[in-house]
């Protein structure tokens, strides 16, 4: 009877011809939509051989596989990487693209994107021009460097610093700064790969001047102390380690370069926010750095790059070290930083116009009204759902700030049809997805990643599922 069955199953050509599928090959393309097909049939061809066929009667008619295909072919089709509604309380959420664009970014983006560009072309001489002069320009302006360049990302950043200026010779870190970053990401394995030779110093915990300086005598090939901001983690007790001025005394007078990875990359003083002072790149520089390095994505809310700042002299040997073409920005990557860093002109209009540090300082008392206004337009829209608001704690994510805790609001979501785990895989499939966290058994929405026209997108996107999910 199995074989029966087996042999029953319509033929690929066959289902590729039913009408049920036309609508899918006239729209997508025919490879994708053949490889639905035959997916369907080895699927059905599987739940046959194991007998998890459900219920009586024959296996699917042409018809039946062809319609199943246009759905598979029709997710398959959809795009992986797509705009989602975040409402998990984590600013700069690295699995969810960490910033958002400010308006004024993505209007950059989108003219650039529309057909060619002035990105290597001097439109005032008519000679090939420059990538990513107008960056640069702004980043000296902000912040008083002598000289800037951007790279792809933070990584790329001091790999390439390290390459240029010390590949082949020591660098001193403490052992206190032989950081991870995300992705398993280590500064030793970077180093490793740009050539350079790691020099250990200190502890720990505690890492003395004369640490460095004992490292200065024992080899005589060093090219660069590098300082390591700890982003994503913090030593507290009993601790030590010199300050900037003094490595950067001792840099000059040893005619070594102080390179300083920032990772967060702020551009202001975070404290007007009520948050924990993060050190600014400008803070940095004057305190004798002779290069340093941050990321585009995290605290400065722009595109992923990574952006190199300091002394002309080192900025021009970086730029034309090998490396710096392999890791070179993208013009839509420039077009959204060249479009943000104008609003650092002035703070105020920063917080106003730049969604992450908007996100870090709202209001207690507008956060409370943006969960109660989701709560209410769950319950208008979804009957059913239990819903209730509560306190909820944040942070700001990305390896920034990690012992700053955010106090925010939450929608704590019960539905008697399903468990929190099933609320959770229900609003991340609909549409758009909406990304929350479960917590106590309930799935939350924390409002402080949302913005207001966000909520009720966020309310209407999971009602939509829950009645998509309800007719199946």
């Amino acid at each position: 009877m199995l074989r029966t069955d087996l042999r029953s199953l319509p033929a690929v050509q066959a289902v590729l011809e039913d009408p049920a599928l036309g609508a899918a090959l006239a729209a997508l393309p025919r490879t994708l939509v053949v490889e639905a097909v035959r997916a369907e049939i080895a699927a059905e061809r599987a739940r046959l051989q194991n007998g998890r066929r459900n219920g009586p009667g024959s296996p699917p008619t042409a018809a039946e596989i062809a319609r199943r295909a246009a759905l598979r072919a029709a997710r398959e089709q959809a795009p992986r990487l797509r705009r989602v509604l975040n409402a998990t309380g984590i600013v700069l959420h690295t699995n969810l693209g960490r910033a958002p664009l400010s308006n004024a970014a993505r209007r950059a983006v989108d003219q650039i994107a529309q057909g060619y560009s002035s990105l290597e072309f001097d439109l005032d001489t008519g000679k090939r021009g420059q990538r990513g002069t107008g960056v640069e320009t702004w980043l000296t302006r902000l912040t008083g460097a002598e000289a800037a360049l951007v790279v792809n990302n933070g990584a790329g950043a001091i790999l390439l610093a390290l390459s240029a200026i010390a590949q082949g010779k020591g660098v001193i870190v403490s052992r206190g700064e032989l950081v991870e970053i995300g992705g398993s990401f280590r500064v030793p394995e970077i180093m490793e790969k740009s050539g350079a030779r790691l020099i250990e110093v200190g502890s720990t915990n505690r890492t003395h001047l004369r640490d460095y300086e004992r490292a200065f005598e024992r080899s005589q090939d060093i090219a660069a102390i590098l300082k390591v901001h700890r982003s994503n983690f913090r030593i507290e007790g009993f601790t030590a380690e010199p300050s900037l001025e003094e490595l950067a005394k001792l840099a000059k007078r040893r005619k070594v370069a102080l390179i300083e990875d920032l990772g967060s990359g702020a551009l202001v003083d975070l404290a007007r926010f009520g948050l924990e002072h993060e050190p600014t790149a400008t803070e940095s520089l004057t305190r004798g750095c002779d290069v340093v390095t941050f990321s585009g994505d995290k605290l400065l809310g722009g595109s992923q790059a990574g952006i190199v700042l300091g002394r002309k002299a080192r900025i021009e040997c970086l730029r034309k070290d090998p490396l710096a073409r392999a890791l070179r920005a993208d013009k839509l990557v420039l077009a959204a930083l060249e479009a943000t860093l104008p609003a650092y002109a002035d703070p105020e209009r920063a917080a106003a116009d730049i969604p992450v540090l908007g996100m870090l300082q709202t209001s207690d008392a507008e956060l409370e009204q943006r969960a109660r206004a989701l709560a209410a337009e769950l319950t208008r829209l979804s009957p059913g759902l239990e819903v209730e608001v509560e306190r909820g704690i944040g942070e700001v994510g990305g390896g920034s700030l990690p012992k700053q805790k955010l106090k925010s609001w939450v929608v704590a979501v019960s539905d008697r049809e399903r468990t929190a785990d099933m609320l959770d895989e229900l609003s991340r499939g609909a549409d758009p997805p909406v990304i929350g966290y479960i917590r106590g058994g309930r799935f939350r929405l924390d409002v402080r990643t949302l913005t207001d026209t966000e909520a009720m997108e966020a309310a209407a996107a999971i009602s939509r599922a829950r009645e998509t999910a309800g007719k199946e």
